[in-house]
């Protein structure tokens, strides 16, 4: 399914963890395999010590060169690596689309810590700026198997959420797996002030069940497991609470659904589940 996989790598537990997902999956699937180290170097801080720019980058040769030898070692497999100076986000998502890459995998956070994580975080900023496909991986090394055997899909009947249920469905065909879809009701009564009645929770009920249907109706009869969930409430909330309740192993969804293109990153439905679960989480571009 993936064919070029991009690791955008600093040398932390979760790069390291995107590395070895990412080589299981090229190992048994086949593929070619990046290592990318993105070097930041802020003139206004380091303006004083300009040599700290040549010391970052030889140490982004070194962590790359034993990474590299690493993964040859454990899984036979050669890896291409660059280390570049700019911002990550822009660093990745351009070398990215000139590598033809069809996924970016990296891990939520960084060096850096959690607390750079919402705004403003490399995690956002590639999945911003990427044209493909973004596997953020939370879990050990230990746990980086490269396949997913339980996926769970939110599914607002979207052409973003349609996209993601074609990935999930290749993604669980590969490994004999199954899709969970998940439709979420939202809250009408916070969003606009009214009162919602019991013809009006019927209403969106009955929505609920024709928009679900959909996804079903995709994969019937092609070989996935594919059953379906209703919630209702807070998106991110019921998609977190729901893919912990399950034990799933990977959540895929658009990178924004149907409250539109402005709502892609900061704020969005993506972006708080990232942030939350505590499983993998595919971002369909």
């Amino acid at each position: 399914m993936y064919n070029t996989i991009l690791v955008g790598f600093d040398g932390s537990e979760f790069s390291s963890a995107a590395v070895i997902e990412s080589a299981n999956r090229i190992k048994k699937h086949g593929g070619k395999l990046i290592l990318l180290n993105a070097v930041y170097f802020d003139e206004e801080e380091f303006g004083n010590a300009p040599e700290q720019l040549a010391k970052r980058m030889e140490a982004g040769r070194l962590m790359c060169s034993r990474t590299k030898e690493m993964v040859k070692a454990e899984f036979g497999i050669e890896i291409e690596s660059f280390v570049h100076e700019g911002g990550p986000p822009e660093v990745i998502a351009s070398m990215a689309q000139e590598k033809s890459a069809d996924l970016i995998a990296m891990g939520t956070h960084g060096r850096r810590g959690i607390k750079r994580f919402i705004m403003g975080s490399v995690t956002a900023g590639v999945i911003g700026n990427s044209s493909c496909d973004v596997l953020v991986v939370k879990k050990p090394c230990t746990q980086c198997t490269g396949e997913y055997t339980s996926i769970l899909l939110p599914f607002d009947g979207s052409a973003f959420s349609k996209k993601a249920l074609s990935h999930a469905y290749a993604l669980s065909k590969d490994a004999s797996g199954k899709i969970t879809a998940l439709y979420v009701i939202p809250r009408y009564e916070e969003m606009i002030g009214f009162m919602k009645t019991d013809s009006i929770k019927k209403s969106l009920f009955r929505e609920a069940e024709l928009i679900i249907a959909m996804a079903r109706e995709v994969i019937s009869g092609n070989g996935v497991t594919l059953t379906t969930a209703i919630e209702e409430g807070n998106a991110s909330e019921k998609i977190v609470d729901t893919a912990n309740r399950m034990k799933n192993d990977l959540i895929v969804m658009g990178s924004y659904g149907w409250r539109g293109v402005n709502k892609a990153i900061l704020g969005s439905t993506t972006e708080r589940v990232i942030m939350s679960a505590s499983c993998p989480i595919l971002v369909v571009k």
